[in-house]
């Protein structure tokens, strides 16, 4: 009977040991970006903020562990296995585009681990459970640019955009507008990330004779588009879409920026938004220590999302028991369900809210319309 208890209780120690192999009172955060190729401006940014981020989340210790993407999807993806088979991480942050993290976010969901991404798109059934797009989506963004056409009478709209899911969000997205406004969408062109000339496509798009054209586009290859129009003699309203709202897009884009309309988080105008505005206050702290680090002018909205991630994670893991340990399946699960129990959490860029049937973080309140006017950032009047 002795030695039947005893190797009970060997199993049960050995079966214990299993269980917590992993355990850890440290967090272990993945992070994904893309700080080469196509999408490097957003993703440096993202990395800058990385590098500023406190060594706790909630009460807890914080590991990152950081990886590049190159802005190729397959690597995105390889990347998020080796984050959660060898590092076993808790949760991944990224990736920076929106194909990347969507190739991100299938392998995070089918190891059951929580993805949030720093790029906007609408998650398959397969990832909604594991996946939170952080950034505004489309829908929440296009509302203020599509107001601003109505105010300005633009009646004819062409429309260039990425040929990957970014570019077709935008254009599907369009249809729901057209009625409502009095649009009429009299060219549609697409183009690829890495593509060194649009000229064609921009001479369909004239050919079209529009008022205003708006470009479905991202970081540095969104100018790409702009500078032809300009260069072509187009004198009407160029509209871009939040992904543009960085720095390195008005260095690159030089006059030909002048005037383009964008929507944006209160990030990139942070000192004009009202006091009352709910995210003021965070907004301006990221800014001061984004920029006491990188210099005057530096803040960039793809680096306050990594900021935002890291808001809403701390805020995630400070409701967590303090008896799960990081390292286990029964943390991420916990994880998973704070994050998606998240309400009306003042970030950077807005305030966050999730839901059980909800993928979609923002709403109105995080959308700012803003323009260029002599190289810098303005709010639309």
């Amino acid at each position: 009977m002795i030695k039947k208890i005893c190797k009970w209780a060997l199993a049960s120690a050995v079966i214990a040991l299993a269980i917590n192999v992993h355990a850890s009172d440290s967090v272990k955060v993945g992070v994904i970006l893309s700080t080469t190729g196509p999408a490097a401006s957003l993703g440096i940014p993202e990395r800058n903020t990385i590098s500023l981020l406190p060594t706790t989340l909630g009460d807890r210790k914080v590991e990152y562990i950081m990886l590049d993407d190159e802005t190729d999807p397959g690597v995105a993806g390889r990347n998020a296995r080796r984050l959660i088979e060898q590092e076993k991480v808790d949760v991944i942050i990224g990736s920076t585009a929106v194909p990347t993290s969507i190739a991100a976010a299938e392998v995070a969901a089918e190891n059951q681990t929580v993805t949030i991404s720093l790029a906007p798109y609408i998650p398959t059934e397969n990832q909604h459970p594991w996946t939170f797009p952080l950034p505004q989506t489309v829908a929440v963004m296009s509302e203020s640019l599509f107001a601003d056409m109505a105010k300005q009478g633009i009646k004819r709209l062409a429309y260039i955009g990425f040929s990957d899911n970014w570019g077709q969000a935008w254009l599907a997205d369009i249809d729901r507008h057209l009625i409502k406004h009095g649009l009429e969408l009299v060219a549609t062109e697409r183009y690829a990330r890495s593509d060194r000339s649009v000229a064609g496509q921009i001479l369909r798009v004239l050919g079209s004779r529009p008022d205003a054209v708006l470009i479905g586009a991202s970081g540095t290859p969104g100018v790409l588009p702009m500078s032809t129009l300009r260069e072509r003699g187009f004198k009407g309203v160029i509209y871009q879409t939040h992904g543009m709202a960085n720095q390195d897009v008005l260095r690159l884009a030089g006059s030909s920026a002048e005037g383009m309309i964008l929507p944006t988080g209160a990030v990139l105008v942070a000192e004009l938004l009202p006091e009352n505005h709910p995210s003021k206050r965070q907004a301006t702290e990221f800014v001061k220590s984004y920029e006491s680090r990188h210099g005057e002018g530096s803040r960039n909205n793809f680096a306050a999302y990594a900021y935002d991630a890291y808001l809403l994670l701390n805020d995630a893991v400070k409701r967590i028991d303090g008896s799960i340990k990081p390292g286990t399946p029964a943390f991420r699960n916990a994880l998973r369900d704070k994050i998606e129990n998240t309400h009306e959490l003042a970030v950077s860029h807005g305030v966050v809210s999730w839901g059980v049937n909800q993928r979609s973080a923002f709403d109105a309140r995080g959308a700012v319309l803003i323009t260029v006017k002599d190289g810098n950032w303005a709010l639309v009047e």
